[in-house]
């Protein structure tokens, strides 16, 4: 049966072809991956929650969380203090969102210096070899023999004072190390490519090498340890700031939460004082971890 003259024959859209998907940007590639992954897209939803916290806690927070109410001592939840108070009367909800603003800042930071500390003598490690990377390697080595606590209360208390940056600076300074070898093995394997070696033979530049080689290639394992660094540092201050190493009192960490909530009347009888800072670390580390793995998941080029 012939086709009608006003019939226009049905045209199926085109398939992209092998050629036009290997044109697509690597970031482009990992960004979809990024998409597929469910966990992680609500390890952003619920992390960006937590940073808007952060950002206005000025106006979230309903007391001053320095201040203390003598008169309502370890007092339960009611309509004024909608998370009861702390051992010194202090409204444990002003705390507990002025605490997401400084555990998140204390994460980042100590994050930040750590990658910067350790993606850098990691990085010239692996680019240069030879001596230089034996000389960095072994003072990694060093700084790893001595356990994590211990070289951190020791610096800690030769300070003899602890400030919110000191406290990063310290926990940056005795975290690098994993940070560098990392970095390093990633370098490493960089390094031996065709493409760097071409480049060396045609006389470029050490900057220009690993601007235009080295740092597009390393970017997925910088962020993927970035986010499972600044979790680790999260954790860290919770747990230094519980035994009493942490950020000072009165300062509102979701650490000092817990700590001001060890005694066992708080424990028993007053929940609402120690359950949210506890799940508000579980839930961003959480949260961080699965951004962690699904950053991971996106970058690995053989996914």
């Amino acid at each position: 049966m012939e086709p009608r003259l006003n019939e226009t024959p049905s045209v199926s859209p085109p398939t992209p072809t092998l050629s036009e998907e290997k044109s697509v940007s690597p970031t482009v590639l990992a960004f979809r991956r990024f998409r597929k992954n469910k966990l992680a897209l609500a390890g952003i939803v619920f992390l960006s929650f937590i940073v808007l916290v952060a950002i206005f806690a000025d106006v979230i927070a309903t007391h001053d969380p320095t201040a203390s109410q003598l008169s309502k001592i370890e007092a339960k939840a009611d309509g004024e203090n909608w998370l009861g108070t702390d051992g010194s009367g202090r409204d444990n909800f002003s705390r507990l969102v002025y605490g997401a603003r400084i555990s998140l800042t204390v994460g980042f930071f100590a994050m930040l210096f750590t990658v910067l500390i350790g993606g850098t003598l990691g990085s010239i490690a692996g680019y240069y070899g030879g001596k230089i990377d034996s000389v960095i390697m072994r003072f990694t080595d060093i700084v790893l023999i001595f356990p994590f606590i211990l070289l951190f209360m020791t610096i800690v208390a030769i300070l003899e004072r602890t400030t919110v940056p000191i406290f990063i600076l310290v926990i940056a300074i005795t975290s690098w190390p994993q940070v560098c070898r990392i970095l390093r093995g990633t370098f490493l394997s960089i390094r031996e490519k065709e493409y760097v070696l071409s480049a060396r033979s045609i006389g470029c530049s050490d900057w220009r090498i690993i601007r235009k080689h080295f740092l597009p290639n390393a970017v997925g394992p910088i962020i993927v340890n970035a986010t499972i660094v600044m979790a680790t540092m999260i954790v860290a201050e919770s747990a230094l700031s519980f035994i009493g190493f942490g950020v000072p009192q009165p300062t509102p960490t979701w650490g000092n939460m817990l700590t001001e909530a060890q005694s066992v009347r708080l424990l028993r009888n007053n929940p609402e004082a120690w359950l949210p800072p506890g799940l508000c670390i579980l839930l961003t580390v959480l949260s961080i971890n699965f951004i962690g793995d699904g950053l991971r998941d996106a970058f690995d080029s053989k996914a």
